[in-house]
């Protein structure tokens, strides 16, 4: 999952989500709290502007409130609402009866004449939040008056905000959730469009990357066709060049071959032989390297056969040999039953297969075809004495002869399994009592 662009493009932004919603909280709950207390100050200025209207200095000098405010709150003690009145020459103080023996500690400093807002120790100790004024009259006296409320109450509107906010930050979360991975899934889909075309190349269904790809990954997609090209035309080169090979030795092998009479004639039997068994071994490489050579690079999928047709023309070949004649041969495929692969890479396969059967075979040489859902099967089967399971990966080795008396030249089963990966596909064996079991398996494209 580390490596996955989806998952890391997904977990950024659940992580930008977070932290930006955990801010955008922070700073709508700082935000209400500032609307909750500038709220709280204009409601205590109103009550403030009530008790300076009611406050006078009596005849005797003293400090008197006329009446009592109208918010019944500050006639309930310790209700939180409290007002004080303060003669600033004599220090008398006129107070609510909210406030009971207490009194607020009010700052030192004068306020002159102009409004401030201020957070003091309340009765309790609890902070309260006050707005306070300094009053001057006619006659020079002067008296500061304050009104304040609990903190608290700010907290708890505060609080049962955030209660409220959560849940839908929460709901907000999970829809931005949803829609960055709309966004992720719809800005990525492009890409699985790019999978289906290198998986297509890498079955050899296309030789090149067919996908309109983004912008951004276009130029990913022209550079591997650039290179698709490339060994593509490396591949032509080198296959040009065995098969430039392998005709330019046919021609000494030609020339060998006439010495070969020559020494026959001349009595040199054992030697004509030992080179005759030289320049076969040479022929069967040069033969079987053009078959290869024959196989392109690129192999189309839409390649397709009739097993039975061309199994039997290869029994046919295989029965002109001094062994295959003395063999029975069955086709076990129908006359329709098609293959995906060329009809001439199938001869080739089905002659190596039956050239090492016909070395072994008792009696009976079988080749069956048939199909699953994914798979052509095409098998086949001798009834000789098979090949221990400890020297089977050895048979598909290159140059690995099980049977140093055959003659054979140990490529056959090498250049099986060669053709059949290049269509994608695998080659088996297996005992099948008596005899062993060769069966290639190729991906159907349907």
């Amino acid at each position: 999952m580390r490596n996955s662009i989806r998952f890391r493009l997904w977990s950024a932004a659940a992580i930008s989500i977070v932290i930006a919603l955990g801010i955008a909280g922070v700073g709508l709950r700082y935000l209400f709290e500032l609307n909750v207390e500038q709220r709280v100050v204009s409601e205590l200025t109103v009550d403030l502007n009530e008790l300076i209207g009611a406050t006078s200095f009596a005849a005797d000098g003293r400090l008197s409130v006329a009446s009592t405010l109208s918010d019944q709150r500050f006639t309930i003690p310790l209700s939180g609402h409290y007002w004080q009145v303060e003669d600033l020459a004599t220090h008398n103080l006129v107070r609510s009866r909210s406030l009971w023996d207490a009194t607020l500690a009010l700052p030192h400093q004068a306020t002159g004449g102009e409004l401030r807002k201020a957070e003091l120790i309340g009765p309790g100790g609890e902070l309260t939040v006050a707005v306070l004024r300094t009053i001057t009259d006619a006659d020079g006296r002067a008296f500061r008056a304050v009104v304040a409320e609990d903190h608290r109450n700010v907290e708890v509107s505060v609080g049962e905000y955030v209660r409220d906010l959560a849940p839908a930050l929460m709901v907000l979360a999970l829809a931005l959730m949803g829609a960055f991975f709309i966004q992720i899934t719809v800005g990525l889909a492009p890409l699985e469009g790019l999978r289906v075309a290198v998986r297509n190349v890498v079955a050899q269904r296309a030789a090149r990357l067919e996908v309109a790809a983004p912008a951004e990954v276009q130029p990913l997609a022209d550079e591997i066709n650039r290179l698709l090209d490339a060994q593509e035309k490396a591949l032509l080169r080198a296959r040009s060049r065995a098969t430039d090979l392998a005709h330019g030795l046919k021609t000494p092998l030609q020339v060998l071959s006439a010495d070969i009479r020559t020494l026959r004639k001349k009595g040199e039997t054992r030697l004509a032989d030992e080179i005759e068994k030289s320049t076969g071994a040479i022929r069967r490489h040069v033969e079987r390297e053009l078959a290869r050579a024959r196989l392109a690079p690129g192999v189309s999928g839409k390649a397709a056969c009739r097993v039975r047709e061309v199994a039997a023309g290869v029994v046919a070949v295989v029965k002109r040999t001094p062994q295959g004649k003395q063999l029975s041969f069955e086709i076990d495929s129908t006359e329709d039953f098609m293959a995906p692969i060329d009809e001439g890479d199938l001869s080739e396969i089905l002659g190596n297969l039956l050239e090492n059967a016909v070395r072994f075979a008792k009696s009976l040489i079988r080749v069956s075809a048939s199909a699953t859902a994914g798979e052509v099967i095409i098998a086949v089967v001798d009834d000789g004495a098979g090949i221990p399971e400890d020297a089977r990966h050895a048979a598909l080795s290159r140059g690995v002869q099980l049977d140093s008396k055959s003659g054979g030249s140990g490529l056959g089963l090498a250049i099986v399994s060669d053709i059949v990966e290049a269509y994608g596909g695998r080659l088996a064996m297996a005992n099948a009592g008596p005899g062993l079991e060769v069966t290639i398996h190729l991906p159907r494209h349907d």
